[in-house]
């Protein structure tokens, strides 16, 4: 326990640089459809105000983007283009590197062609009308999500009381700041080629050390957002740091998995986090036992069914969070009474929230699968002990699970 906490896992971590994302739009939003319903959930989207062009007969006609003339997704910094020439021209613009076409600046940027040159890109963009000057900062697009938790705590029901909505509205900033945006950084552990959207598979199996080192990278950087998240949480720091660590040894697993059902997408039963896809395949690969990951992908399968919104997910992490029958906890009487304040502010919220009666059994459900997933963590446990060197890459997980 002492190693873990000089190991600086628990007081510190360095922030990881925001990565680019390069998703399949068309395949996300039909995974995922309230991303197209809320433009505000990506990052760096500035969308223009409505035109009397916009509101004409022909509204519903299918618009091209003015850089590569894919099907354009709104107006991304003064100009309408796709989400692609979107996250492209404010990563570029943001990196602030000098790009030069080997070409003489003569290349073809089209849907197909837009990758091969990012110069040639850049310029189009600009000529195109985009402006660098409408870009966020990092500072703007924190402030921005601070604020979009504010609002979504605010359009919370009206059945929770002004203590629960607060507590609410604590763990929707730390979870916005920590946790929602962390997926998009995967790219940055080196990921074998064939988990991009866009690659084109073969039926060769990549080698098997790329994919168990890029497993073990973003398992560890998952249980670094969720260990900063934790810390937030006035609740949760108010307990001595004995039980601090105790509570999150038992469920940081549990809680990161949780954010991860996030990304799942019912459609195609892949997991996409970025320009990045995972498939049950993918896991059987690097040695997890197939039996386990059917049961494991069909837990998400069966969580992402529910449609959960995002207080609905944070609860339930806090509800796994404080558990007082983990191992070491010294203040269980404490502990189970946030647990039940928890679970009591997921029951008004649902109550207010999905009145319907077919959503009436929706509470027990989520309970149940708490239960499972705790099942599920332990199973994992054992998965990664077998896998020859995996938990060896791991020492925060190794520390944690100790």
């Amino acid at each position: 326990m002492e190693s873990w906490v000089s190991m600086g896992a628990w007081e510190s971590y360095p922030t990881a640089d925001s990565v680019a994302c390069m998703p399949c739009v068309a395949e996300r939003e039909q995974c995922f459809p309230e991303l197209a319903a809320d433009s505000s959930h990506i990052q760096g989207s500035v969308m223009a105000t409505s035109t009397p062009e916009s509101t004409s007969s022909g509204e519903d006609e299918p618009r091209n983007c003015v850089v590569c003339g894919d099907q354009a997704t709104g107006y991304h910094f003064h100009a309408l283009t796709c989400e692609g020439c979107k996250g492209f021209f404010r990563r570029t613009v943001s990196k602030s590197t000098g790009l030069v076409c080997p070409f003489s600046g003569s290349c073809e940027v089209s849907k197909t062609q837009r990758r091969h040159c990012p110069a040639c890109r850049l310029q189009k963009c600009l000529d195109a009308g985009m402006r660098k000057d409408m870009i966020l900062s990092a500072e703007a697009l924190a402030l921005r999500r601070a604020k979009q938790a504010q609002r979504r705590a605010q359009q919370m029901t009206l059945q929770l009381s002004k203590e629960q909505k607060k507590m609410v509205q604590t763990l929707l900033e730390a979870h916005a700041r920590h946790v929602v945006t962390m997926f998009d950084q995967f790219v940055q552990f080196r990921p074998p080629a064939h988990l991009f959207i866009h690659h084109q598979h073969s039926t060769a199996m990549a080698p098997v050390l790329p994919l168990l080192t890029h497993f073990a990278e973003i398992n560890t950087f998952m249980m670094e957002q969720i260990i900063k998240f934790t810390k937030e949480l006035p609740l949760f720091r108010s307990l001595p740091m004995e039980d601090q660590i105790s509570l999150l040894k038992g469920a940081v697993i549990e809680m990161g998995q949780l954010a991860l059902n996030t990304t799942f997408c019912l459609q195609t039963q892949n997991f996409f986090c970025g320009p990045l896809r995972y498939t049950l395949e993918d896991g059987v690969h690097a040695g997890f036992q197939r039996d386990f990951l059917e049961g494991f992908f069909r837990f998400h399968g069966t969580l992402r069914q529910l449609q959960l919104q995002e207080p609905e997910y944070v609860l339930m992490a806090a509800m796994a969070l404080f558990s007082p029958d983990r191992p070491g906890v010294t203040q269980r009487k404490e502990i189970d009474q946030l647990q039940e304040e928890m679970a009591l502010t997921l029951d008004s919220y649902i109550k207010g929230k999905q009145p319907r009666p077919r959503n009436q059994f929706r509470y027990a459900k989520l309970l149940g699968l708490l239960v499972e997933l705790r099942s599920i963590q332990n199973t994992y446990w054992h998965q990664v002990q077998r896998i020859q060197g995996f938990l060896a890459m791991m020492p925060l997980l190794q520390e944690i699970c100790s």
